[in-house]
């Protein structure tokens, strides 16, 4: 869809640019969803693209991921032998069904940042304990915990002018075990509910729920829980009314398959 609205694109981008942020503008990624419908109140596009960020970067704490990577990028990446939770990776991507177009326009921060309770890249970044990484708009970075990023549906933390760097996946949480289940109401439809468990060496477990609920609920144990215990925990951080409402599932429904996917991780890990 064209966007008639739009005066000006911004490729030579810097902190000058940023800095002059104002009413109508709007950050250019991969443009898979800016494109999908009306946007009758841009003026401006920035043109991220422009920055050349390297897709993926591996330190030894951290896969950092630029928030400007293609999702096939990240589907691409081969995790090296001992991350047990490498597989999250390419569950996570498929989690996004698309095209071959789409995989290769779609950005992983852009999937972040539209902040749909199904984002599968929220649910990842989420499960495995992240940080994003956020260049403000008056200049300088501010870190956050990739499970408050998304703070309801289409909505995150970014204030306006700010923009999400990168995300940077610890490899820590990425050598623990893991168990993924993901349902929709439908064969090929968006996700009703993701969950993802780790289990570590320590044997902390970590269960988050995505997908079902309007923003990413992350919940740590010291120990892996019993079924009472991990019943009552996730019934405790999620009250009704944050169970996801639209046409791809009642609230009432994803309670129920929530509380039904967490069980069968709690199993899986700790058995």
């Amino acid at each position: 869809m064209d966007i008639n609205t739009i005066t000006e694109i911004v490729t030579g981008l810097d902190e000058a640019s940023l800095a002059g942020w104002r009413e109508g503008d709007a950050f250019l990624g991969g443009g898979t969803w800016l494109y999908s419908e009306p946007q009758p109140s841009l003026r401006r596009l920035f043109d991220l693209d422009a920055f050349g960020w390297t897709p993926l970067e591996l330190t030894p704490d951290a896969l950092v991921v630029a928030a400007t990577c293609k999702i096939q990028e990240l589907y691409d990446f081969v995790p090296p032998a001992d991350w047990r939770s490498g597989g999250l990776i390419r569950q996570c991507c498929d989690a996004l069904l698309g095209s071959f177009k789409i995989w290769n326009m779609a950005s992983v921060g852009g999937n972040m940042c539209l902040a749909l309770p199904a984002g599968p890249m929220t649910s990842l970044a989420a499960a495995l304990d992240a940080t994003c990484v956020i260049r403000m708009r008056e200049g300088g970075e501010r870190r956050m915990a990739a499970a408050e990023f998304v703070t309801g549906d289409r909505r995150n933390a970014l204030a306006p002018g700010d923009l999400l760097r990168a995300i940077e996946l610890p490899v820590a949480d990425l050598r623990a075990r893991s168990a993924f289940r993901q349902a929709s109401l439908t064969a090929r439809g968006r996700s009703a509910a993701l969950l993802i468990g780790l289990l570590d060496d320590a044997g902390r477990f970590a269960l988050t729920v995505t997908a079902s609920t309007k923003r990413p609920v992350r919940l740590a144990f010291d120990a892996a829980p019993d079924a009472a215990g991990l019943k009552d925990r996730i019934d405790a951080a999620i009250p009704d009314a944050l169970y996801h409402d639209d046409i791809h599932g009642r609230p009432d429904w994803r309670k129920m398959l929530t509380c039904r996917l967490a069980e069968e991780i709690r199993t899986e890990l700790a058995g």
